[in-house]
């Protein structure tokens, strides 16, 4: 069945209101030390996969007991359920495109009718985080192929779809989008947006972005 539109988000401090790294760094005494480097990488200072390996390898030999609990910190944006029903009621898919991990944001969307996740993948062994990623990892140009493909998949023409990021690493998908929304945003990100949001209530985005939708049809 072919999609009306493909509503994307960023995960972590767009759909959701933490930075998971940060949050599984919590485990290791050095968050301080990932979070600064986080920083660097959504202002645009730093390549996002280095950074991201540089982060993860912080990770190695914490027990995968780990994810389950990050999730479980996780703290939705507000307004990030109402949002997901309103544009499924519309016939809508929903995905969500991170630079962080799928199990944690599996575990913190659970009951939420997300349509698409592409993230990374943290590589276990024996139980324990190796303190790397497996696979592609999904970057700023990732972010972009992955929105394309999804909508391909589900028929949905290229003029019908939305994403909203906050980080430089989102700097590739907003601009594949026929709507791309800078929410809360790093400086890097606003001039490729077509709307700006700093009201911390993704229900605004939803609102704003179909009506850019509407006017242009």
């Amino acid at each position: 069945m072919t999609a009306q539109g493909l509503l994307v988000f960023d995960v972590d401090s767009t759909f959701i209101e933490e930075e998971v790294i940060e949050l599984l760094a919590d485990a290791t005494g050095r968050r301080g030390e990932v979070a600064a480097v986080t920083e660097r990488a959504m202002r645009g200072e730093l390549d996002f996969a280095q950074s991201l390996r540089e982060r993860v390898a912080v990770l190695t030999d914490l027990p995968d007991t780990v994810l389950a609990d990050a999730a479980a910190a996780v703290t939705l944006t507000p307004g990030a359920a109402e949002v997901v029903a309103a544009a499924r009621a519309d016939g809508w898919i929903v995905a969500l495109l991170s630079g962080g991990f799928t199990s944690v944001i599996e575990r913190a969307t659970a009951g939420i009718e997300i349509g698409e996740i592409r993230a990374n993948t943290l590589e276990i062994a024996d139980g324990r985080l190796t303190g790397r990623v497996t696979g592609e990892i999904v970057d700023r140009q990732g972010k972009a192929r992955h929105l394309r493909a999804i909508a391909r998949a589900h028929g949905v023409a290229a003029e019908r779809t939305i994403a909203v990021g906050d980080g430089a690493n989102d700097i590739d998908m907003l601009e594949a989008a026929a709507v791309g929304v800078a929410f809360c945003a790093k400086p890097a990100l606003r001039p490729h947006a077509d709307i700006v949001v700093d009201e911390r209530d993704l229900r605004i985005v939803w609102e704003r972005a179909t009506e850019v939708l509407r006017s242009r049809s």
